[in-house]
């Protein structure tokens, strides 16, 4: 556990110093074409669900329909914001994250707060690890497979994590970046909401 927290650290320094000149021009243009805030901020669930805040560049508007509601991602999507999700250049403030211990390079993505009470006790275990900025599930689909799919994968390295599979998933999400593979579910602009993998736990608030 060090040994990953050092290397989490060390890492994640180096790259901000490497990727500063991408977070300057990402920071303009995001300010420039999105507007403020620059930075998204949310709450998310880490190690066995504890709530911290993860960061991200905002790729979507704020506009809202007659009643004050966040329109549909897909119309909030711009140009810009899908360019940005292309290179994943929106993860990058994650490395804050990071240098704080909130989440670790990788491990499984943290998700919403909601979905916490929709998890069966299996996909529940993908919070016994702190979550990561990329994980085995990322290299094997992305956004590209099916929710159920993605917490076996989550569960599948909780069970199996060590140094050197890390280092194949940091070597495998590098390509995934620059093949720009998996980044959305077909037909979708972003991915569908999860409702839990048994109906009878859909909560009404969806």
């Amino acid at each position: 556990m060090k040994i990953k927290r050092c290397f989490d650290f060390i890492v994640a320094l180096l790259a901000l110093i490497l990727v500063s000149i991408f977070l300057l021009i990402t920071a303009i243009v995001v300010r420039f074409k999105l507007g403020s805030p620059v930075i998204f901020k949310q709450k998310r669930p880490g190690l066995h669900g504890k709530p911290f805040y993860v960061y991200k560049f905002r790729t979507m508007t704020e506009e809202r329909d007659e009643k004050g509601e966040l329109l549909p991602d897909h119309i909030r999507l711009t140009n810009v914001g899908k360019f940005i999700r292309k290179l994943s250049l929106d993860e990058l403030p994650q490395l804050f994250n990071v240098l704080k211990g909130d989440i670790s390079l990788v491990g499984p993505r943290p998700l919403l707060m909601e979905y916490l009470p929709l998890y069966t006790r299996q996909q529940a275990r993908r919070h016994d690890v702190k979550p990561g900025i990329t994980g085995w599930a990322q290299v094997n689909g992305r956004n590209a497979i099916s929710w159920e799919d993605k917490f076996k994968l989550d569960v599948w390295y909780v069970d199996n994590r060590s140094f050197w599979l890390d280092i194949k998933i940091l070597f495998l999400t590098v390509l995934k970046v620059f093949k720009s593979e998996g980044i959305n579910q077909d037909g979708q602009s972003t991915m569908t909401k999860f409702k839990g993998s048994n109906p009878k736990k859909v909560s009404n608030n969806d």
